[in-house]
């Protein structure tokens, strides 16, 4: 039985609307896909796939997400986890089984979220964390060893040197060499997370495509694919920014190590943080309502 005020999908609906989103992600991952097969790697493509654990497989499973049933759907969603087939063959999210596994994570992130909206963005990290990746490494070290640096290493060193360090998310801070640590001015942790996350951290915005797909099947797929398209352009500016030469990949270098090359970042950094923090919301408004009041 439905609930007050969902939306009953029928079949021609849901299912031209499902194959609308998988066909997005074939185009979206041909690439990736294809160099699996040849052992090859793309340090922007691939990068999504490799430091979230969420296959392209998953990526192009469609889900209406909460409040949304489909009709006619028993032959597709039957067997897929987190779902409930009615005796009029009407399938929708069960609830119950999914906030008894995930009321804690789903808490977790709204809080998060409501955290990283209520603070101004940080404009002056200039994507210090990939040159603090390399500090002071040698040559081979590198967790990216098959890019060259742009620089040479002691001019890569005397740029983070030259610089304030401030990285305030955890899952940059953690690759940092021995040496950067120390210069990082903040210490996050994952117990901080809520206290330290701001939105004008590159790694904050990519991670809004992890907690959508982290919640599936309560978020929409549509909304996980817009977080994954801006995920993936945030990456770009990452590596583009960083001490390797991505030209082979014809992607042009930000040299932040430069006035130009910072006032070139910022601006860019400017429009992913507004365009994070409207995902934010939107997956704050599928999250709100299933939460117990």
């Amino acid at each position: 039985m439905g609930t007050p005020g969902e939306k009953v999908l029928p079949r021609q609906e849901w299912l031209a609307l499902a194959r609308e989103h998988e066909a997005a992600v074939d185009r979206l991952t041909v690439g990736h896909r294809q160099r699996r097969q040849h052992g090859a790697r793309h340090p922007v493509e691939d990068f999504l796939f490799e430091y979230y654990p969420h296959r392209p497989t998953h990526l192009r499973r469609w889900h209406p997400g909460a409040g949304v049933a489909l009709a006619d759907a028993g032959d597709v969603y039957a067997q897929r986890s987190g779902y409930l087939v009615d005796e009029e063959d009407t399938a929708r999210l069960d609830l119950a089984t999914f906030l008894g596994r995930r009321e804690r994570t789903l808490t977790f992130v709204k809080e998060l979220l409501e955290a990283t909206l209520s603070r101004p963005g940080t404009f002056d990290c200039f994507g210090l964390h990939e040159w603090a990746m390399v500090h002071r490494l040698d040559p081979g070290q590198q967790r990216h060893a098959q890019l060259p640096l742009r620089l040479t290493q002691e001019e890569t060193d005397g740029v983070v040197e030259a610089h304030r360090i401030r990285c305030s998310h955890v899952d940059a801070y953690r690759f940092f060499t021995p040496d950067a640590v120390e210069l990082n001015s903040l210490r996050p942790t994952r117990e901080t997370q809520r206290d330290l996350e701001q939105p004008g951290c590159l790694h904050a915005g990519m991670d809004v495509y992890k907690w959508c797909f982290t919640l599936a099947p309560a978020v929409p797929s549509e909304l996980t694919l817009d977080a994954f398209v801006l995920a993936r352009e945030i990456r770009e500016l990452d590596m583009a920014a960083s001490p390797y030469d991505l030209t082979d990949y014809d992607i042009e270098p930000v040299a932040i190590e430069t006035p130009d090359g910072k006032a070139a970042y910022v601006a860019r950094q400017r429009r992913f943080t507004a365009r994070s923090n409207a995902l934010r919301r939107q997956l704050l408004d599928v999250l709100d309502p299933l939460l117990p009041r």
